[in-house]
């Protein structure tokens, strides 16, 4: 029987990584917690956390040489999660700081505007309800209306429609769930979430074992087959 998935959450000094690792240890998970490039290519899923300022994240990435790693293990197809900072990361560019981010999503990240009386608090702060817009092995089992825990000031804006599974409202809609194919992040933060917040990581944990579980079976018929027999490039 296959064993849990090698999940790795990265740690580049801008997440709440204790909380992240005590929720996947609820779950049977071991999580190897680190900020080491080489670490992220023997994953089989990886948690990508953030809190603070996009600007700092991004120097911090830069200067642990994580950025190029975390662009290679998401064009890899492998199951990769970011978290609240996490999603934001993601797109092209942020007002905060009018810097770059990962560009890994097309799309800026905004914002909140206190409106010209100043009656909407900001940050974003607290329970919300999250709208589920599509379908993905994420969700599996999570309510089309739930309630998540929030702490941002800023909210990424996708050009894409396509890529957004879940929405909520402060003021303005906007991508509270992104999930194309590997790649999934949630502005809330669902290790402060309670029950359901935990269901989303246990959908990721056993999303990751089942391709986990395909690659290894892959592998191992590769490695099974005559020398002559097998394809141009396989490992031997």
């Amino acid at each position: 029987m296959a064993g849990p998935p090698n999940i790795v959450v990265i740690d580049y000094e801008s997440g709440n990584l204790r909380s992240v690792a005590k929720a996947l240890e609820s779950l049977g998970i071991s999580p190897l917690v680190t900020g080491e490039p080489d670490d992220l290519a023997k994953a089989d899923a990886v948690i990508f956390p953030g809190v603070g300022s996009a600007p700092q994240a991004m120097a911090a990435l830069a200067d642990r040489g994580l950025v190029g790693p975390i662009k290679d293990y998401v064009a890899s197809g492998k199951p990769f999660f970011g978290v609240c900072l996490g999603l934001q990361l993601l797109l092209e560019r942020t007002e905060e700081g009018d810097g770059d981010c990962l560009g890994l999503v097309a799309g800026q990240v905004k914002r909140f505007s206190p409106g010209a009386k100043g009656e909407l608090k900001v940050p974003h702060m607290g329970w919300n309800s999250v709208e589920i817009q599509g379908r993905h092995p994420v969700l599996e089992g999570i309510g089309k209306s739930s309630h998540f825990y929030f702490v941002h000031s800023y909210y990424g804006a996708p050009d894409q429609t396509e890529c957004v599974a879940g929405t909520t409202d402060y003021g303005v809609t906007f991508c509270s769930v992104l999930a194309k194919d590997n790649l999934v992040a949630t502005q809330f933060h669902p290790e402060k979430s309670g029950p359901v917040g935990l269901r989303i990581y246990q959908n990721f944990v056993a999303m990751a074992a089942k391709q986990s579980a395909v690659s290894k079976q892959r592998s191992a018929s590769i490695n099974q087959q005559p020398a002559g027999q097998r394809l141009p490039g396989a490992a031997g």
